[in-house]
Parts: structure tokens; sequence; C-alpha cells
């Protein structure tokens, strides 16, 4: 299903402008490079219209917001609009203040996105226009699981069909959806919420993957989240053999990424079509 995804992005390396925060920003770019594709960070107004212009894909963070920031990622991503290039959303935090969530609201009253990609509290308030948001982090009774899998794949349908946009609801179970078809991911592991980036590292990896794969959004942005899952994985076997901690999971994290191949991942991945 993935080989086609993962062979354009080595054969065409795409070049994914990032507007995104200063926690994360430098895992950000090294995501970017391990899956294959160059980064490049611009954030300021003046410069941003000729940065995408030169990109395949643009990825909009709103980890740390600030007025001037906002300015750009509307103008970026309208350009990106007007260039046919996908933009992907990270709302980091929607609903933990009206900052975020009514910035996220601008940005989707401004730009299409061809892809949203958040926890299931962010994405519930994209939705809803509030949230129970927990700082930067899901509220855990918001969590996918087993008995509300079914409700949930139906609530990420029918989003993207009001979005226009894929859907990319991740946590301990994933769920990566267009309006009519939904692809659940079980690969990954707890650790990799006792690091910061995880997420923000995702998006970005979605952006270089639908960059290189333009046409085929809905499986670039489920190949990309099942690799960061399989990542995960394969980084918890590493610090578990050489009883390390978190700092050596978030480089194994990143190695594993920069291993990352189809047969490696047609091994690892757990996913169903729904």
């Amino acid at each position: 299903m993935f080989k086609k995804i993962l062979e354009n992005v080595s054969n065409c390396p795409p070049l994914v402008h990032c507007i995104t925060n200063y926690v994360t920003v430098n895992d950000c770019a090294n995501s970017v490079l391990a899956c294959g594709g160059a980064p490049i960070m611009a954030d300021d107004i003046n410069e941003v219209e000729e940065i995408i212009s030169i990109c395949n894909a643009l990825v909009i963070n709103i980890g740390t917001l600030n007025e001037r920031t906002v300015a750009a990622m509307i103008m970026a991503g309208k350009k990106a609009n007007r260039l046919g290039r996908p933009v992907i959303l990270d709302p980091v935090g929607a609903g933990a203040s009206s900052l975020r969530t009514n910035t996220v609201f601008k940005l989707l009253n401004e730009v299409q996105f061809s892809v949203i990609r958040g926890n299931v509290s962010e994405i519930k308030t994209i939705d809803q226009g509030s949230g129970t948001t927990k700082g930067v982090d899901a509220d855990i009774s918001d969590a996918v699981n087993k008995d509300n899998l079914d409700q949930m794949i139906a609530f990420a349908k029918a989003l993207s069909e009001k979005t226009g946009a894929i859907i990319a609801i991740t946590g301990a179970i994933d769920i990566v959806a267009d309006h009519q078809k939904a692809l659940v991911i079980r690969n990954g592991h707890p650790m990799m919420s006792r690091i910061t980036g995880t997420g923000c590292m995702l998006t970005t990896v979605i952006g270089s993957y639908c960059g290189a794969n333009p046409e085929q959004l809905l499986l670039a942005t489920a190949a990309a989240v099942s690799c960061m899952g399989l990542c995960g994985e394969l980084a918890f076997e590493k610090v578990q053999a050489q009883e390390a901690g978190t700092a050596s999971f978030r480089t194994f994290l990143i190695d594993a990424m920069s291993l990352m191949n189809i047969e490696t991942l047609k091994g690892g991945m757990k996913l169903e079509t729904r």
C-alpha cells in the first residue's frame, strides 16, 4: 500500500516550508531530513510567499503563537493554496486558550488545509469550537479506544467532509480519514508521550510525504503516521536493550526514521481499513 509513497519521497525529496514552534523546531527539521525531505524554517511575513513558492508543501504549527507569525501563516497558506501545494495544520493546544482557538478558526477561514493533524482534544475543538485540551496534551476523557472507535471514525469522516481536509487524530490508536474512508493505525509506544515534540515531528513528516505525493494525500498521511508509530516501537526496543532513558529515546526515534524502508514498514505496521 505504501511502497510508492516512500519511493516518491526518496526519488523526489520534497522541500518542506515549516512555520512551527521554537520548542520543537530543531527536532522537526531533523525529522524532515530523516524521512528523506529537506526542511526550510521561515516565518517572517516579508519572505514567506517567496519561500513557499520554491517548496513542495507547507506545515503550519501553532505551538508558540504570536501576532507576527499568525499573519505570516495566513499569507503563506494563501500563497500555497494558489500554487496548489499541500498545506498541513497542527493545531497545538487548540482549546487551551482563546488565542489558540481563535487563531485556528481564523486559519481555517482563510486557508484551505490538505491535512489537519492533532490529538483528539485538539481535533474536537476544531469541530465544536471549544475543548478540554490539557495544555498541549489531550484530555484522557477524549481518548480513542476500542469502545468508541466506530464513533470516532464517523466523527473523523464527517469533519473531513466539513473541512475538506484529511483528518489525522493521533494517540494510542490513530485514525486517518477522508470523508469516505478511514485507516486505523495501532503502531506507537507510550514513551513517545514522555518527550516533547513527537506530534510536531509527525506533522512535518506528514508534510514531507504529502509534498512528494500531492495526489495521494490520504495514503501519504497514513504512511507517515504508520512510520512514526513504528519508529517509536523500534526506538523503545533500543532504550530497553541499553537501559537508557528519554533523551536516548529521542535520538533513537530520529535514527529509526532515517533507517525506515518499505520492508521494515511492511513487517511492523498495524493497520486496518474502515
